[in-house]
């Protein structure tokens, strides 16, 4: 057994005499064909739990973490009983349908004032302001736009980028037949007048982590969808999907989640729409990208360890991690 090691307080640390020492750490540098198998010897339920005790036995992390001390306070203390609800937030029935949670919501915002984003009276909106989401949804009500218009620019501004070089999509599964298809039926549902909600007609991209039916999911590889088949959406697209969003298709991503630089070999690093020589930060750096760029109102993320807030932050778009899948 080693000798424990008691660390130093924050708060009586000297910032100047802090010195960063890289300790030696010994595993296997694994690409394409090699990784896929270590991956799946990895989940094997008795050799994968071996792997994984050896190499943190070998680089001592076991030791470490049994022989160090660190008298710190949690950064989180549990409170019982729970605390009162907060004043002014309001908690939304959860067994109801989509659609109705979403009227619910839209009843806590502040009144929608056209003139925000329109000149009054002309009709013509004011140029290089982003579209929101009530903004489109007065638009198609107005009769100024329909879905399948709107459709027709996004689809073209996507080819434009996809035919960029060198390569930076904000797509990487990308159907252009599904996006009019999905268009065409919210524009005839205005035209009767019974949208499905506020987000009917509304451009919404999906992370590539995400399963969003027929895309397949490859979470930013080359071959991950080869080992499994999407069958149906996720819990997240289904909801809005059911409340007439329009769902463009998968957005890139560091692959696997596992980084926050956004960057992606397989495919293309997406540029920030601000200054494309810049990173948008990850994971979820194409759907940060695609709301930042006007291209989509909202995205869905996913956030582990700021995968959502490090890009919105990048891209100066709003990120909200949820319990469970995140909206940008």
């Amino acid at each position: 057994m080693g000798k424990k090691q008691v660390m130093v307080p924050v708060n009586e640390v000297d910032l100047t005499e802090v010195k960063y020492v890289p300790e030696k750490f010994e595993a296997p540098h694994l690409t394409g064909f090699w990784f896929k198998l270590f991956v799946k010897v990895m989940e094997a339920p008795l050799i994968g739990s071996l792997i994984t005790t050896h190499l943190k036995q070998k680089n001592g992390m076991t030791e470490i973490l049994k022989n160090t001390v660190i008298p710190e306070v949690p950064m989180f203390i549990p409170q019982f009983p729970l605390q009162d609800p907060e004043p002014g937030v309001v908690c939304l029935e959860e067994d109801v349908k989509p659609e109705e949670r979403i009227d619910l919501a839209l009843k806590c915002l502040p009144h929608y004032d056209p003139s925000s984003s329109w000149n009054s009276g002309s009709g013509e909106p004011f140029p290089f302001r982003y579209w929101k989401i009530r903004d489109y949804g007065y638009a198609y009500r107005s009769k100024f736009t329909t879905p399948s218009m709107v459709a027709e620019h996004f689809i073209s501004a996507i080819e434009v980028l996809n035919d960029k070089q060198p390569s930076a999509p904000l797509l990487i599964s990308f159907n252009p037949k599904e996006v009019r298809r999905q268009a065409a039926a919210s524009t005839q549902r205005f035209e009767e007048g019974i949208p499905l909600s506020i987000l009917d007609g509304i451009l919404i991209a999906v992370k590539d982590d995400i399963d969003c039916f027929p895309h397949p999911s490859k979470g930013g590889s080359t071959w991950f969808h080869e080992v499994r088949q999407v069958n149906t959406d996720a819990v997240s697209v289904s909801r809005l999907r059911s409340s007439g969003a329009i769902l463009v298709g998968k957005t890139n991503m560091h692959e696997f989640g596992m980084g926050t630089t956004g960057n992606n070999p397989n495919y293309g690093t997406p540029g920030n729409p601000h200054n494309p020589k810049r990173y948008t930060g990850g994971s979820s750096s194409g759907s940060a990208a695609i709301v930042a760029s006007g291209l989509c109102s909202a995205a869905l993320g996913t956030d582990g360890g700021g995968s959502i807030r490090i890009p919105a932050s990048l891209c100066g778009v709003v990120g909200l991690k949820t319990h469970l899948d995140g909206l940008t």
